[in-house]
Formats: structure tokens, sequence, C-alpha cells
């Protein structure tokens, strides 16, 4: 496992987070905010607009070698390439899984999370009993994601920092060859670069 604990941030002050709710309610209550359509939105960039970005960096490592060499090489300057830089996510690595190491990423401390290539960092990515249990019992927490990793193949789990935040680079599905970079960007979900998750098989979204 690695792990790296020298954090210089944790979680948004209490005071903060409560000024941002009662401002928020004091929105609805007037009708100036729709509270179902701020949900919608919030949903639309954790799971579709923000791991986009993410998406193409995959897609494109696994269709350009030159890139993908440069991508393991140097996170930070090859997802820049792209265009994807930015608080949150100046200091990247990318972690690549193989058939014999599957990669998972946590942030054990607070929440620290490549923004600029994954959006916002899901709840359950923020909770304690996710950082917790991942780094303890990594098998058992991504089977309850529904990803088996037999004991045969080594997890890496990967503790995130204010200083550097990961990415992995999940196997390309068989069946694939020839996809255009559109094509196989459509089938990397935001859990698979997290690690909790695999990339969809042709067919299945």
């Amino acid at each position: 496992m690695a792990h790296d604990h020298d954090h210089e941030h944790t979680e948004p002050p209490a005071e903060i987070a409560l000024r941002v709710k009662a401002l928020e309610s004091l929105l609805v209550e007037k009708g100036l905010v729709d509270p179902a359509a701020m949900d919608a939105l919030i949903d639309t960039y954790e799971h579709r607009i923000g791991p986009r970005n993410g998406a193409r960096v995959v897609a494109k490592a696994w269709s350009d070698p030159d890139y993908k060499a440069r991508l393991l090489a140097d996170g930070t300057q090859a997802i820049a390439e792209l265009g994807f830089s930015g608080v949150q996510g100046e200091d990247m690595m990318v972690v690549e899984n193989t058939p014999e190491v599957h990669n998972v990423t946590v942030c054990t401390l607070c929440s620290c999370y490549p923004w600029p290539t994954l959006g916002l960092p899901p709840a359950w990515y923020k909770s304690a009993p996710y950082r917790a249990r991942i780094v303890i019992d990594p098998r058992s927490v991504l089977a309850e994601f529904g990803v088996t990793i037999g004991a045969d193949r080594e997890i890496r789990v990967w503790d995130s920092s204010a200083e550097l935040r990961y990415l992995v680079l999940p196997e390309r599905p068989a069946g694939t060859e020839g996809w255009s970079e559109d094509q196989l960007a459509d089938l990397v979900t935001r859990d698979a670069m997290i690690g909790t998750g695999v990339a969809l098989q042709p067919g299945s979204n």
C-alpha cells in the first residue's frame, strides 16, 4: 500500500458549511432557487460533466501509447496537455491497473480529490467508513462496490494528500480495438478512475 499522510488542510470549518447551508435555505425559502434543480445540477457535475475530463485522459492513454507513457511518467504535465489543470489538480500521479495489480485511491485524513479531472467527489469518498476501511480491508470494500478482486491479484491503496492526488488508469475493456477516443471515453466511469469500479464493457452503457 502507498500512503502519504502529509496533509496541509482539512475539511472546511463547520461554521462555513453552516453558512452555506443557511444561504441555500434562504434562497430556497425566497423562491430564488429550486432545490430539485440544484440537486440535478450537482448530480450532473458529479456524475457526468466532471468525470468526462478524466475519461478523455484515459481514452487518449488507451489509444496513444506515447501519451500513455507520458501520463505514467508525469501525470500532471500529460493531463495539462489536454487542458485539465488548476486548483485541486496541481500535482497528479496516474497509477495503472493491470491483470496483476488493481489500484484504488482514498484520502484518509480529509477528502483530497482531483477536481479538474473527476469533478465533485462523491459523498462516500469523504465518509469516515470508506476512508478507514479501504485501507484496512480493501478487498471487502471493493466487493461492496461490485468489484471482485481475486486473491492472486495485488491491491494497492494510494492515499491522496494536499501535495499529490491520484488518478487510476483502468484496464481497457476487451472488444474495443479500433474504437475512437470518444467511443472509449463513454466506457470510463468516475468510479473506475477512483478504483472502486472498472471500465464498462462494450454495449453495457
